[in-house]
């Protein structure tokens, strides 16, 4: 009894996939009225840490952007182009720094807003992560068409 439900459902689950497969959502989409925007951004974090880690602690930032665009003009909250990067930096007495470029490529539809920029800083140890600093929706102006922009960031923790 069993058998016979499985085969209609199975039938059924094919055909809801095969029909999924084929079609666009609109989401996928950039908005209408959309220019291509491109360049990088190259963030160094200048960490201060207020206490001196074991040796051999690393530092590992990440950094993510995503257009800053009043109800993300079109694009649902998880179709929105996002761009991120990892970096590594060394641990000398209390400082640190640690830096991350990220390029994009994107068209939207208003460059006005610029881009939403977020991170978060760990420092990791042969015991394993230490506490971490995170900020988001930093708000960052867009660099000069197909140009770099240049950003430091201080942080302590």
């Amino acid at each position: 009894m069993n058998r016979v439900r499985t085969v209609p459902l199975a039938f059924l689950l094919s055909l809801v996939s095969t029909a999924a497969m084929g079609a666009t959502p609109a989401d996928v989409r950039a908005p209408e009225n959309s220019a291509p925007v491109s360049g990088a951004y190259n963030v160094t974090f200048n960490v201060n840490l207020d206490s001196i880690p074991p040796a051999g602690t690393a530092i590992l930032c990440k950094a993510r952007i995503e257009p800053n665009l009043p109800a993300l003009q079109g694009f649902s909250q998880r179709m929105a182009p996002v761009e991120s990067a990892t970096g590594l930096g060394t641990v000398t007495g209390g400082r640190a720094n640690c830096s991350v470029q990220i390029p994009f490529s994107w068209a939207i539809g208003d460059t006005s807003s610029g881009v939403s920029l977020s991170y978060e800083i760990e420092a990791v140890g042969a015991s394993g992560a230490l506490p971490a600093t995170t900020r988001r929706s930093i708000p960052v102006p867009y660099p000069v068409r197909g140009g770099a922009a240049s950003l430091a960031i201080n942080v302590r923790f």
